[in-house]
């Protein structure tokens, strides 16, 4: 859960985001190196005398040449890592199915025969004391911790997208498309995300929660509701 004044990530719940969060700070080290390189060279500039090494020099040419292709290259191969990290699904414990309606999503736990229902925001008065205003939702989706789990998303009427930062997903759901991204829990915990497509009038009351339990409570919870 971020807070107020945070300038950072929230706290990283999943394998993704942890990758995600140290590419990141990999990027900004990068950014850092090059503004700190040019501005050396642009005081340089400035303070120093003109001269035929610094007007014309085929050796710094060359260097500047090669060096931007090289910083590049430092960028695109961690990237591509993740990004293939993130198209990964294999061999999910749980497959989970999350529609986008205006404006409340529902959610399908397809493993099992019968285990549906619909997610609505709690409305600031019925919200029990600690509780999130706009984040809550009256049914949280309960997940298994350190099990993959895979999410199917679409939607029913217009463009929405379910993400959870902390997790490290986000998914557009698209109306008669079907769009899988996978995720993993690495602790117990309550998650929470907002739909991230502008979808209407009420686009920014659609909460996702997300609660990571152990298993043995997860079987516990799927049966209360399955019977």
């Amino acid at each position: 859960m971020a807070n107020h004044s945070q300038l950072g990530f929230q706290d990283a719940s999943s394998p993704i985001m942890e990758e995600l969060v140290e590419f990141h700070d990999h990027a900004l080290m990068v950014a850092l190196a090059i503004c700190s390189l040019v501005l050396y060279l642009l005081m340089l500039m400035l303070l120093e005398k003109l001269s035929s090494y610094t007007v014309d020099a085929q050796e710094v040419e060359l260097i500047w040449t090669i060096l931007p292709a090289i910083v590049l290259i430092l960028l695109a191969l961690p990237s591509l890592q993740i990004l293939y990290m993130m198209d990964e699904i294999d061999e999910p414990d749980l497959t989970l199915k999350a529609i986008g309606h205006q404006w409340y999503w529902t959610y399908e736990y397809t493993d099992f025969k019968d285990l549906s229902f619909d997610s609505y925001m709690l409305p600031t008065n019925d919200l029990p004391l600690g509780h999130f205003r706009l984040l809550e939702a009256d049914h949280r989706v309960v997940v298994p911790m350190e099990s993959p789990i895979r999410i199917i998303v679409t939607a029913d009427d217009v463009l929405h997208s379910w993400a959870v930062p902390s997790l490290g997903v986000k998914t557009d759901a698209i109306p008669g498309r079907l769009n899988q991204t996978s995720f993993i829990t690495t602790r117990p915990g309550v998650f929470y995300g907002q739909c991230s497509e502008i979808c209407g009038a009420n686009h920014s009351f659609m909460p996702i929660v997300i609660e990571s339990t152990p298993l043995n409570h997860f079987e516990a919870w799927s049966s209360t509701l399955s019977s």
